[in-house]
């Protein structure tokens, strides 16, 4: 048998080792022993006692029950492309056949036959709708990093008159890098602010990240911004979670109860937006960053608190042990923030969690 490897052994040579070795364990033989005289295994001689021995190797020919015959491939597409259903779905096609006492095949295999057959096509005067991939993963274990962007409504006292408040944020530590507000949405004032607050930061390359709209993919303040060593990323359309810091940021304004609602000018709503990013830059504990304010977390100044909390919760716990029953929760220091995480890195913070 020996010679026969790398192939399958014909039914009539199985046939024949199995009343071999059956007849040599009659006769008093150890069964693994007469398999080892015709080379095989004592579980192939029992897969062949049984029946079963179908070549289960690789590219090996098989034969699946459960698969579609071609005649039966070639009746879905000859009815799929029928004058009477050259303008039906795949689905529509299957109900109406179901209807008329016919069944063929599943909905998942007229679908994969027609795909097979490359007859699956859009047929509508409407333009077929497009995949968006994910926004690619964007970290940031610093300032100037990572900043996104966005521009949100401000209602006047005027029914359907708006302003737009334009905010740009670094999603490290919160901070509100550069703002503006204006009657009008446009690039141009886009393109100001970026190069203003840019300046300002001292020109870093920093990947900025912001939603579909025309101002955000305005051709001059892109070029800017290339101009400028600085990578550019948009959300999918429609999906408000490629953008979550800025879109927070905006609740927190529109939440806070210092804000009116309503604005009588832009020089009103300009001097309360200035008063509320001081705010926000300097006194708001958010929790995002352990309730540290933006500006401690940019100065560097979070790393000596996170020592004092720290040292406090020690200290109190010695104090009164009993009061704890758990671990004197740690306040850190390392702080990384993920843009549109992958599934990997997801999977990664909730395992460390």
């Amino acid at each position: 048998m020996g010679g026969q490897r790398g192939r399958l052994i014909p039914a009539e040579d199985r046939k024949l080792a199995v009343e071999l070795i059956e007849e040599a364990a009659t006769s008093g033989a150890r069964l693994f022993k007469a398999c080892e005289v015709l080379e095989i295994s004592t579980r192939t001689y029992q897969r062949w006692k049984t029946g079963y021995a179908h070549d289960r190797r690789k590219g090996a020919q098989k034969s699946i029950p459960k698969k579609l015959t071609e005649e039966e491939r070639e009746e879905i597409r000859t009815i799929s492309c029928s004058e009477e259903f050259k303008d039906a779905n795949p689905y529509e096609i299957f109900i109406i056949l179901l209807e008329r006492g016919k069944y063929i095949a599943s909905i998942s295999s007229f679908y994969r036959v027609l795909k097979a057959a490359d007859l699956l096509h859009h047929r509508s005067n409407k333009r077929p709708g497009t995949q968006h991939t994910v926004p690619e993963e964007a970290v940031a274990t610093g300032p100037n990093q990572v900043w996104t962007w966005d521009i949100t409504w401000l209602p006047t006292f005027v029914k359907g008159i708006f302003l737009y408040g334009y905010k740009i944020i670094d999603i490290w530590d919160k901070t509100i890098i550069g703002w503006e507000v204006h009657d009008t949405e446009s690039e141009e004032h886009a393109d100001a602010l970026f190069r203003r607050s840019l300046a300002e930061q001292g020109f870093p390359k920093v990947r900025i990240h912001s939603d579909n709209g025309n101002p955000m993919k305005g051709l001059s303040l892109l070029a800017t911004l290339y101009d400028l060593g600085c990578k550019n990323s948009f959300s999918r359309p429609r999906v408000s979670n490629d953008n979550p810091f800025i879109e927070s940021f905006f609740n927190t304004l529109k939440t806070s109860v210092k804000y009116p609602g309503r604005f009588r000018d832009i020089s009103e709503a300009r001097k309360w937006m200035a008063y509320f990013i001081d705010w926000y830059n300097t006194s708001h504990r958010h929790s995002g960053i352990q309730f540290f304010t933006p500006k401690q977390m940019r100065t560097g100044e979070y790393k000596e608190l996170v020592s004092l909390r720290n040292t406090t919760m020690r200290e109190a716990k010695n104090r009164n042990p009993l009061r704890w029953s758990r671990q004197v929760k740690q306040w850190k220091k390392d702080h990384t923030v993920y843009l549109n995480p992958s599934l990997e890195t997801r999977q990664k913070l909730q395992h460390a969690a």
